[in-house]
């Protein structure tokens, strides 16, 4: 009976579905948490800012998540496995977030010491910053309807066979309602970043806004890259369970 199950059990054509939202999240995870790292060290002490270790660190993540998103987006590989929806939810974000990434790693790399330089450094960062914040806003905007979609479809919910996450497969709302809140805090975090650029251009000083955005981020990002890490060993075991 058990050979029997075995063989019913459910079987996934890894050759035709590419799996990589694992090295996404840690890189999500991993640039949310560098941007809070940059934003704090700007706001206390700008003179003290190294702009080639950012931009290198930028454009690492940046690179990651930009051709990732990117292959995601266009071929959509999860769609063979009956995860369609995944391609928009981790594809099309992932590229928005690596574009961004990498943009700030040239202008730090080319600009970076010169803004560094200006006698209100701050200000000045702010107001190159300013116009990028319609597309930082418009992608907070989607990450909350993204969070919307996966409480109102049941989304993110692992099958049985995937370790530590299929403990829940017959509990969906249980993974759904975690990645959910997971991406609607991103999604705050951007729309606060939008005002906080706004704010600190037109007064010069962050007020409430930068710590709004630093516990949106760099919550979001510690729990997006701790859980991207452990997804190495889930999706691990999710594969060898569905060869």
């Amino acid at each position: 009976m058990s050979s029997l199950v075995a063989q019913e059990g459910l079987k996934i054509d890894w050759a035709n579905m590419p799996t990589y939202n694992t090295i996404m999240a840690v890189a999500v995870g991993a640039g949310l948490i560098t941007l809070v790292m940059l934003g704090r060290e700007l706001l206390r002490a700008p003179e003290e800012v190294e702009p080639d270790g950012w931009a290198l660190t930028f454009g690492a993540l940046g690179t990651v998540l930009t051709t990732t998103g990117l292959h995601m987006t266009l071929t959509w590989p999860l769609a063979a496995g009956g995860f369609p929806f995944d391609n928009i939810i981790f594809g099309e974000t992932s590229l928005g977030f690596g574009v961004l990434l990498l943009a700030a790693a040239l202008y730090l790399w080319k600009r970076g010491a010169v803004a560094l330089a200006a006698a209100k450094p701050i200000q000045a960062l702010a107001r190159v910053a300013q116009p990028i914040t319609v597309f930082v806003g418009g992608l907070g905007l989607s990450l909350v309807a993204i969070a919307a979609a996966g409480i109102k479809y049941q989304l993110f919910a692992a099958p049985a066979e995937e370790p530590i996450s299929g403990e829940f497969a017959n509990h969906p709302m249980v993974e759904a309602t975690f990645m959910s809140l997971l991406i609607a805090i991103v999604g705050l975090g951007a729309l606060a970043f939008a005002v906080l650029v706004n704010r600190v251009r037109s007064t010069g000083t962050a007020g409430v806004w930068g710590r709004i955005t630093g516990w949106l981020w760099g919550l979001s990002g510690v729990l997006f890259l701790l859980f991207g890490a452990m997804n190495f060993f889930t999706h691990i075991g999710l594969i060898v369970n569905t060869m």
